[in-house]
């Protein structure tokens, strides 16, 4: 089976000017939510990601709609009619985001069999915060090879999240924009895409206060109308191609960057050395950056942690480690959620980097260590797979890396938009698989 590859010759500045696509943890939800209308609903600035095209492909199955515009990135979604609540398996087994179809599916036919998501593998992800929350709205939920879900009428409740979960709280959100009375989220998740789903549904009639914040209350409509929305900027892309300019020694301006959702990736990214200054909408990140560890008081070790927002993003842990390689002194890196982020760096080890794996979730790195390519590695998951591609930019030599299907679910045409920075970049067929 052919499968693509990237083949990288190191080396090269990025230099230049580019735009990011729409966040991808938005736009799955916000594409879920149209499922609670029977109005016509635009999105505008929607990426060409795998995971776009695979939840697309579910909304049609459940018999909605749905049209894209590459040029304009704008996508419509018409969801008039559903003939069937049942998710595709097949589909559903590619996507996490799936989860949050349950949601939606509830609060518009009352029903819902969904199959187990997918999704990256990097260790346990519960989904024990989506029971309890859609149980607690009035969902009667069956577990068995998926799950069954029926609700005659949801009814507002206080709901207590278990954890910060990221798509608890938009399934919840989402089962409580249709049910009846008005709901309360503590202990909610606040990032930019959840913010993103507030605000979606606002538009569309649903009342929602303390949007930004860990406590949410939501008013119930028993009828959504439609709209046109704008999906904010990636801000993990945004994030990525800076790193990428730093550790190359380029100079690279990101346009439409929504900067007012990197504080504390700029706080943290300083720490590693990183600057960049912001330009009404846009990052220009200078070339010349200082990449040195600012140790902390004492001259200790500093520690990067992965917190829920509006702290350091998970999803950010990768590209910041491979940062740090290039960074004089050291940091240890902490992942205290999934036990399986981690992994994939036994990979820049054996491209020259100086990393101990102390656990599943810390990582002790010392830099600054000149990376060397020439080698073949593969891609493990869309995080880890950005940061090897950026690890491969900066390595001395040529480096092939496999399974690039998983960057291309959350990364629009990377290797479009870094050539166009100046990176050798080539997209490959193998015929080996």
């Amino acid at each position: 089976m052919a499968t693509q590859q990237f083949v990288i010759e190191g080396g090269h500045p990025l230099n230049g000017k580019l735009e990011v696509g729409g966040n991808k943890n938005a736009v799955l939800k916000l594409m879920a939510a149209c499922l609670l209308t029977d109005q016509p609903v635009t999105l505008t600035n929607v990426p060409d990601i795998l995971d776009v095209r695979v939840m697309a492909e579910i909304l049609r199955k459940l018999g909605a709609s749905v049209s894209y515009a590459e040029a304009e990135r704008r996508m419509t979604i018409h969801a008039e009619r559903l003939h069937t609540h049942e998710v595709d398996a097949a589909l559903s087994g590619r996507l996490r985001a799936s989860l949050v179809l349950a949601g939606a599916l509830l609060g518009r036919l009352g029903k819902v069999w969904l199959p187990f998501p997918g999704g990256d593998a990097i260790g346990r992800r519960r989904v024990d915060t989506h029971l309890l929350a859609l149980r607690k709205l009035g969902a009667q939920i069956e577990v068995a090879r998926g799950f069954r879900m029926q609700a005659d009428q949801l009814r507002g409740a206080s709901i207590l999240l278990d954890e910060a979960s990221v798509t608890a709280t938009e399934d919840a959100i989402l089962a409580a924009a249709r049910a009846k009375g008005t709901t309360v989220i503590r202990n909610a998740a606040c990032e930019p895409h959840v913010q993103d789903l507030c605000n979606f549904l606002t538009m569309l009639g649903v009342p929602i206060e303390g949007i930004g914040s860990n406590q949410l209350t939501i008013h119930g409509a028993e009828r959504l109308g439609g709209g046109t929305f704008r999906v904010g900027a990636d801000y993990i892309e945004v994030a990525s191609y800076i790193g990428a300019a730093a550790i190359t020694g380029g100079e690279v301006l990101i346009q439409n960057a929504d900067p007012q959702h990197l504080e504390m990736i700029e706080l943290v990214y300083n720490k590693l050395g990183v600057h960049w200054e912001v330009r009404g909408q846009d990052i220009f990140v200078p070339r010349g950056q200082k990449m040195r560890i600012q140790n902390d008081l004492g001259n200790r070790i500093p520690v990067i942690k992965a917190q829920p927002w509006p702290a350091f993003p998970s999803d950010l842990l990768s590209i910041a480690l491979v940062i740090a390689t290039q960074s004089s002194g050291a940091v240890i890196f902490h992942e205290w959620m999934y036990d399986g982020r981690l992994f994939f760096t036994d990979k820049l080890v054996s491209m020259g980097a100086r990393i101990v794996l102390c656990d599943p979730h810390r990582a002790l790195v010392q830099g600054h260590t000149p990376l060397r390519g020439d080698l073949t590695i593969s891609s493990p998951d869309i995080r880890a797979g950005i940061a090897l591609l950026l690890a491969a930019l900066c390595a001395r030599g040529t480096t092939v890396i496999c399974n690039v299907h998983h960057i291309d679910r959350g990364y629009e045409r990377v290797e479009e938009k870094l050539k166009a920075l100046g990176a050798r970049i080539e997209r490959v067929t193998s015929p080996s698989g």
